[in-house]
């Protein structure tokens, strides 16, 4: 009997604590449930409030620099990839992309080399063009070819000939003065003999007094032999010589060469006198063949 109060006591005790579980557990879902529209009535309100009087700007701003770390340590593999990619390109890529500048440079340079050289070419063309101009008779435009390879020879190869002209004899001369005369020609090229080859001679006068001498070629190319001027003429460094005229062959006035040295030995009938060629004659490339009116049929 005591047995069986006993069951009857533990199973009261049991439905008793069941209930009260069941209202325990009741009561905290509906605090939960309470506490959850507590807050979103409370956001409700805050963002009610904020959007009608923008009271919360200073809140935000805080709340967003206290996110800024957050925002770049989210952003940080992007950049460390980045950052990889861009240190670790090959070698290969590397030398390619050089390799393309330096070509490209190289292009530039040439190409910025052969402006310069056109625009010296210009100005020696003006020059020449107006050297021309003060002359009394034609002339003719013409090119350099070629030079003698032979370095005893001072002679020029010119791309024109008799088709436009050229005669042997012809004066040729450039912006500064006389550089020779034609000595070959053939239907479209012509050959002329510089100043300053051993075989040529050419009679000149002082231009300061018009005393008379003939510059003869020395074999090299910058200077010039004055012969035949007596210890007592009057002659002078730095005395312009020009074409006397005589012998025909080139016309009176043309600058020739500008006396540098002049001795005189009291033992001797004639002083040693040198001159250099007026004319660019290792220099130029275009040049005037003068036609005269002595020149032949």
């Amino acid at each position: 009997m005591s047995y069986i109060k006993c069951v009857f006591h533990y199973t009261g005790a049991k439905q008793v604590l069941s209930g009260a579980n069941i209202k325990s557990l009741f009561f905290k879902e509906s605090s939960v449930v309470l506490h959850a529209l507590l807050i979103v009535v409370v956001v409700a309100i805050l963002i009610g409030v904020d959007l009608r009087y923008n009271s919360l700007g200073g809140v935000r701003s805080v709340l967003d620099t206290m996110a800024t770390p957050i925002y770049w340590i989210a952003d940080l593999p992007g950049r460390i990839m980045e950052w990889g990619d861009e240190h670790t390109r090959s070698r290969g890529s590397l030398l390619q992309e050089n390799e393309k500048l330096r070509r490209e440079n190289l292009v530039l340079s040439g190409r910025s080399q052969r402006m310069a050289a056109l625009r010296a070419e210009n100005a020696r063309l003006r020059a020449l063009l107006n050297s021309a101009a003060l002359l009394r008779s034609d002339v003719l435009v013409a090119e350099l070819l070629g030079v003698s390879p032979d370095p005893a020879l001072h002679q020029l190869v010119l791309n024109k000939g008799a088709r436009q002209g050229v005669f042997l004899g012809q004066p040729l001369i450039d912006n500064d003065g006389l550089m020779g005369q034609i000595v070959r020609v053939s239907e479209f090229s012509s050959r002329a003999l510089l100043l300053t080859d051993a075989t040529h001679s050419t009679p000149v006068q002082i231009n300061r007094n018009g005393v008379r001498a003939i510059a003869e070629g020395s074999g090299r190319l910058g200077l010039l032999e004055i012969r035949h001027v007596s210890a007592t003429t009057d002659i002078e460094v730095g005395d312009l010589l020009v074409t006397s005229g005589l012998g025909g062959r080139f016309p009176i006035g043309y600058p020739v060469a500008i006396v540098n040295q002049v001795e005189r030995d009291p033992g001797q009938a004639f002083a040693t006198v040198t001159a250099q060629p007026s004319s660019s004659l290792d220099r130029s490339r275009h040049v005037l063949l003068v036609f005269t009116a002595e020149q032949p049929e």
